[in-house]
């Protein structure tokens, strides 16, 4: 009796895990089959970012605005090189772009600026 239960367990977390082993790299849905998160998804975590930030008071109006200005370049940069077919090297590139802005956004949005009573003023 004990050998069917073990076995009958086995088998149902094997069929459990079936799903997970059959996805590349070990079950990353919504990445590409090279483990990178896409373009399309990866503008669309900068953009919230941006949002967030600027509506708890992370970011200042004007940080928004020169973070979203530099966001919108990319995305020009992006269309551009999707006109010929992106390329390996036009995704690295688009990829240390995106990487450079998300580290940006992370500073500013750590930096402390806040308009507001009791803040003082910028420069």
């Amino acid at each position: 009796m004990k050998k069917i239960v073990l076995a009958l367990t086995a088998a149902s977390a094997l069929a459990a895990a079936a799903p997970a082993l059959a996805q590349p790299y070990g079950g990353y849905d919504r990445q590409d089959y090279r483990g990178w998160t896409s373009i399309n998804q990866r503008q669309d975590q900068l953009d919230r970012r941006i949002d967030v930030g600027l509506r708890n008071g992370q970011l200042t109006r004007y940080e928004a605005g020169r973070l979203r200005n530099e966001f919108y370049d990319i995305a020009r940069l992006e269309r551009r090189y999707r006109s010929n077919g992106l390329s390996g090297w036009e995704r690295a590139d688009l990829d240390r772009r995106f990487d450079a802005l998300s580290a940006k956004i992370r500073w500013e949005r750590r930096d402390n600026d806040r308009y507001g009573y009791g803040y003082g003023y910028r420069r």
